[in-house]
């Protein structure tokens, strides 16, 4: 493994947990008790994964993480947010400005690895067949599987890794519908961690990113989403 992992906690005893059975996993945990030593730090060196609590002495943890999904440098780093806020309009909003997953406050430390690992795998995303590296869509769009990017008018757009593996799915599934559920199991397979209705949040982003290419994505009223040409 050896991924390196952030972990942005101001309360030393859960950093201290989360960081040992990181270890013991294999992973590399790097810990910071507010934003600022953290920003400090990513400036020189990228983490792998961010474990990301909401409510720092320095920073509002959403406010961390748009900041993150706004900078070029930084939005293909997968956030998972560890916090104490457990209403399901916390979670969605974490989810809607990029946060890969979120985790409640008291969690099992087991779990917490497990979906670090879940969010590193569906992160390092699969490897297709030669030839099939780049996919055109539409006139202005092109998908890079192997760079884990898209190109728009020829200009590179930040999308979150989410957002990437949906447009992905849709871009090498011409004309197949989707539904929310089938997208959710190309996400994360049997360990789904969201509800089947921010799929519909994270298909807007998308869209609003695509900019004048956003129609490429249908909405199949009642069933789900494909991409038409």
């Amino acid at each position: 493994m050896n991924e390196l992992i952030a972990i942005i906690e101001d309360e030393a005893d859960i950093s201290e947990l989360v960081s040992i059975h990181l270890k013991k996993t294999g992973y590399k945990p790097f810990k910071f008790e507010d934003a600022k030593s953290f920003f400090r730090h990513i400036a020189k060196k990228k983490p792998d994964l961010i474990i990301l609590d909401l409510m720092l002495p320095d920073a509002d943890g959403f406010e961390v993480c748009k900041t993150l999904k706004k900078d070029e440098r930084y939005s293909h780093i997968p956030v998972i947010m560890l916090t104490a806020k457990g209403e399901e309009t916390d979670k969605i909003v974490g989810l809607e400005i990029g946060a890969d997953d979120y985790v409640t406050k008291p969690f099992s430390p087991k779990e917490l690895v497990a979906r670090v690992k879940t969010v590193l795998r569906r992160n390092s995303g699969k490897k297709e067949t030669e030839g099939a590296r780049r996919i055109q869509v539409g006139r202005n769009v092109v998908v890079d599987l192997d760079k884990y990017s898209v190109e728009l008018n020829n200009k590179k757009i930040s999308l979150t890794t989410t957002e990437f593996k949906i447009l992905e799915l849709l871009a090498s599934n011409k004309e197949k519908v989707f539904t929310r559920d089938q997208i959710l199991n190309h996400l994360w397979g049997q360990e789904k961690i969201v509800v089947d209705r921010t799929i519909d949040v994270h298909i807007r982003h998308l869209r609003e990113k695509l900019g004048s290419s956003a129609n490429l994505i249908k909405n199949i009223r009642g069933v789900g989403y494909k991409l038409e040409e």
